[in-house]
């Protein structure tokens, strides 16, 4: 019969395997590695916090970028808009005449001030706004084209010039100021001119639904860009 052993050495051989402990060295390397996988669980999360924020930035950058546009295109001032083409209307005031339209290389008289069609240069002028007077010649052929040319007596003030420059569409329409005009602002397309004394007379959106790129002027939907840049193009 074997003895018992009721020792504290047997009693510490039940509790474990002492193969099985680690020894002091292996006890480090584990204290390292495990130190050495906290600092990458530390780097990873300042990584991934970093990238969150750089998002975040980006995102809003985004945003404030858009409000910023969206706010410059609501505030921009907006060109009006008109149906182009003739219907005959009659509009009162307006005064219609009947000019030739020869492309001549020299200056010409003009029966109506400012000139409302006749002969004129081979070169158009590009249908913009202008800050200073221009060329009657190369108008008129703009005028030949459908164009409206808007002239101003250059006295009138800023306030009225601006609520002028509302009335006017993006496209085959001249504004310049001009010398000598018989009342504040007039309005001519070819052969038909129209007298008014502020901007804001109504027939000026008339004048324009009935004048404006008509299909009864000499050379309907020709282009009104690509030739002639006046002074003060603004």
């Amino acid at each position: 019969m074997t003895p018992r052993d009721d020792s504290p050495a047997g009693t510490a051989n039940k509790s474990g395997n002492p193969a099985k402990q680690l020894t002091i060295k292996e006890q480090r390397a584990e204290q390292r590695a495990a130190k050495v996988e906290a600092f990458k669980r530390e780097q990873a999360r300042k990584r991934r916090n970093k990238r969150i924020g750089i998002g975040a930035a980006i995102v809003g950058g985004v945003a404030i970028i858009a409000l910023l546009v969206a706010s410059i295109v609501l505030t921009m001032p907006k060109n009006a808009t008109y149906e182009a083409g003739s219907s005959g209307a009659e509009i009162e005031g307006v005064e219609t005449f009947e000019n030739t339209n020869n492309h001549v290389e020299t200056t010409v008289e003009y029966p109506q001030t400012p000139p409302a069609g006749g002969d004129h240069t081979p070169a158009w002028l590009n249908c913009d706004v202008y800050t200073e007077p221009q060329q009657n010649e190369n108008a008129v052929h703009s005028l030949e084209h459908g164009a409206v040319w808007v002239t101003y007596d250059p006295s009138i003030s800023d306030d009225e010039l601006d609520a002028l420059k509302a009335k006017l569409p993006s496209t085959y329409v001249i504004l310049s100021p001009f010398e000598g005009l018989p009342t504040p602002i007039v309005l001519s397309a070819w052969n038909a001119q129209l007298q008014i004394d502020e901007a804001s007379d109504e027939r000026i959106g008339e004048f324009f639904e009935e004048y404006w790129k008509s299909e009864k002027v000499p050379e309907p939907g020709a282009l009104c860009t690509g030739a002639v840049d006046g002074p003060g193009k603004a």
